[in-house]
């Protein structure tokens, strides 16, 4: 099924006693974009992480963030020492300055080094856990895949239906062009004859020129083309996903193509309007189309 370029994932895991979190965010791009964020002690990976998206997301801007919360940071307590010593210095500046307002609990604690670690040492990331990495970076592309699947088979609905009103519209003018030929012909060799006013007319000339008139203005070929489009159309969104965005555009500047050629000949009014009706669907074609890989 197709797939929308945009969308949100997220996974999490630990990593060498440290748990990370990865963050992946995708928008529309006309090529893989990719943008990675990652934590330095993890830079060595980054080659990795982008493999690994670049094997996931055909089309798209995709940003990658990771960011970790360390163990031993997580389980730290507060050095109290510290925590005081911030405590007498920000009161006697308040005193030495005429500030108003008390010392805030949480403004003391966003000083540097109030929490300890009580010694506990961090251990740094091997060769071995890189493989950890990633495996949650594929977790992440999991979740931003299904939400793109998902957006993705909304909009494969949204443009059956307009194709299905532009179907309509051509199917009008199908049964409109045989009658609009004869109206023409009709119109012709009644104004011939209204010019003439009783001078002999050259039924063969006559009957030629009717009949480059007619060719002029038969849109058999672009009835054909219409529906050959239409079949394509149908099977690229029902098709695999890696693609299908570049291919209905390709196929949508064909219908556009078709649809000119159809007005430039039409000569009538009925089939103009649904001219330009089928030209507004194309462009909120256009619009749905420019968000699929």
């Amino acid at each position: 099924m197709i797939r929308s370029m945009t969308g949100f994932g997220a996974a999490e895991g630990d990593v060498a006693g440290t748990r990370v979190t990865v963050e992946i965010r995708a928008v529309n791009h006309r090529f893989f974009n990719p943008s990675v964020k990652l934590p330095g002690r993890f830079a060595r990976w980054e080659t990795d992480v982008r493999e690994a998206m670049r094997r996931t997301v055909v089309r798209g801007h995709v940003t990658l963030s990771a960011r970790s919360d360390r163990a031993a940071e997580r389980e730290g307590a507060i050095d109290e020492v510290k925590f005081a010593g911030y405590v007498t210095q920000l009161r006697e500046l308040q005193e030495r300055h005429a500030l108003h307002g008390g010392v805030d609990l949480a403004t003391v604690l966003r000083l540097p080094d109030v929490f300890a670690t009580g010694g506990v040492e961090v251990e740094e990331p091997g060769e071995s856990d890189g493989p950890q990495l990633v495996a949650i970076v594929e977790r992440a592309l999991a979740a931003l895949n299904a939400m793109r699947d998902a957006e993705g088979a909304r909009l494969r609905l949204y443009l059956l239906e307009r194709l299905a009103v532009v179907e309509d519209a051509v199917a009008r003018i199908d049964a409109r062009s045989p009658a609009r030929l004869i109206e023409q012909r009709d119109r012709l060799r009644a104004n011939v004859q209204s010019l003439a006013a009783g001078v002999a007319i050259d039924d063969a000339r006559l009957a030629q020129e009717i009949a480059i008139l007619a060719d002029r203005l038969d849109i058999s070929e672009e009835l054909s083309r219409f529906r050959s489009h239409f079949v394509a159309f149908r099977e690229a969104l029902s098709g695999h996903a890696d693609g299908a965005g570049k291919r209905l555009g390709f196929l949508l500047q064909e219908l556009l193509r078709e649809t000119n050629t159809t007005g430039s000949k039409g000569n009538d009014g009925a089939i103009v309007q649904d001219v330009l009706l089928i030209k507004e669907e194309l462009e909120r074609i256009r619009e749905q189309v420019e968000n699929l890989e």
